[in-house]
C-alpha cells in the first residue's frame, strides 16, 4: 500500500465521520475530501512504485 492510498483512507475516513457524526459546518470538511481525492489521483497517475 502507498502512502497515497493510506492518506485517502484517513482523509475520506474523516470527511465521512465529520459529514455525519460532527456536522461541522466550516468548509475545512470538504477540504479534506478534496485533499483525499487529489492524494487518489496522484497514486493513479504515478502509479505502483517498486519498494
Amino acid at each position: 500500500m502507498s502512502i497515497f492510498t493510506i492518506l485517502f483512507v484517513i482523509l475520506l475516513i474523516a470527511w465521512i465521520l465529520g459529514w455525519t457524526v460532527l456536522h461541522v459546518t466550516s468548509g475545512l470538511i470538504h477540504i479534506l475530501l478534496v485533499v483525499a481525492l487529489i492524494s487518489l489521483v496522484l497514486h493513479f497517475v504515478r502509479g505502483p512504485r517498486a519498494a
